[in-house]
């Protein structure tokens, strides 16, 4: 699951890009579909794209994009705004020694899709209600209400 996820990392710009028009789509066909319905189904296909490319855990709110698409949930501590001061001297994980800190792959992942100021902003505390939610539809549905 490590190779996966530092693969997702080393391709940051492209995924982002992907992220960034997948959220475009879902928003602009979002007046025309109720929700409800595509719910399961977006939720679904969601969690396993996600959870195939980013280990994803389903926390319903999604920071991929701001973190070099190295998911903070994915730390042993859940920490969502940076890194403990464990980290290790070769970037190893201070909890798994054998895992890379979530938050070394973050910056560069950051430093490779040209978003390093993203990774600055302070994430909110985890809800944990809203875990196993579909953040794709959350996200969809808030760029839609900005375009309006």
């Amino acid at each position: 699951m490590y190779r996966m996820r530092q693969w997702s990392v080393s391709h940051a710009k492209s995924l982002n890009l992907l992220y960034q028009n997948l959220e475009k789509l879902l928003a602009s066909t979002l007046p025309k579909i109720s929700q409800r319905p595509i719910e399961k189904p977006i939720t679904f296909f969601e969690k396993n794209i996600k959870g195939f490319l980013f280990d994803c855990k389903m926390c319903g709110q999604c920071v991929l994009n701001q973190t070099g698409m190295s998911c903070p949930m994915n730390c042993p501590k859940e920490l969502r705004n940076g890194p403990c001061g464990g980290v290790r001297m070769d970037g190893g994980c201070e909890v798994k020694p054998e895992m890379p800190c979530v938050w070394v792959e973050a910056w560069r992942g950051s430093k490779i899709s040209h978003a390093d100021q993203s990774i600055l902003a302070l994430q909110d505390p985890v809800d944990h209600q809203l875990e196993g939610t579909s953040s794709w539809l959350r996200e969809a549905k808030r760029h839609h209400n900005e375009l309006r």
